[in-house]
């Protein structure tokens, strides 16, 4: 890639027609395997669940579920974030997550989490840099992966933050 070449990154949502992409990025992410609840749960979520393609290739997504907590509010648990390896580091992460951020503004939806395996420190300094802060740490949250233990990453936006 030349210096100052813009390179296209779009987003795509998931539906019927795709979530296979989706299964088959998280079976090169991740360490465990998704249930179908996963899958329903991403499909439900609409704009919150996305594809990232770079020069027209699959190479990340997030997927997110919508929650209810007492009193009626929303919250957006995101389920799983990734970019393919050698995809890294051009801003792809990003734009996911900015995309996600920018819906809970614009829905008011006041705060974002999710679980960070303890030794993930690559994921955990880059939702550092978006604000989100570690508010939990479950013992033993994993089974068959190591270590088991997880902390909760949660971003609370607060009024003054959410675009009305």
């Amino acid at each position: 890639m030349g210096a100052g070449r813009e390179v296209a990154i779009s987003l795509d949502g998931v539906r019927d027609k795709n979530v296979m992409q989706l299964k088959k990025l998280n079976t090169a992410l991740f360490p465990v395997r998704y249930n179908d609840k996963y899958y329903t749960d991403a499909l439900a979520s609409g704009e919150f669940t996305k594809l990232a393609y770079y020069s027209d290739i699959c190479v990340g997504s997030i997927a997110c579920r919508l929650e209810k907590k007492e009193g009626r509010a929303i919250r957006v648990y995101i389920m799983t974030l990734g970019v393919l390896a050698p995809y890294r580091g051009l801003g792809i992460g990003t734009r996911l997550l900015n995309h996600v951020l920018d819906l809970c503004s614009k829905q008011n939806i006041p705060e974002i989490y999710l679980h960070v395996q303890t030794n993930n420190e690559d994921a955990i300094n880059f939702y550092k840099k978006f604000r989100f802060e570690i508010t939990e740490t479950i013992k033993n949250y994993y089974t068959n992966i190591d270590p088991p233990d997880c902390f909760v990453v949660t971003k609370f936006i607060t009024s003054s933050q959410v675009k009305k």
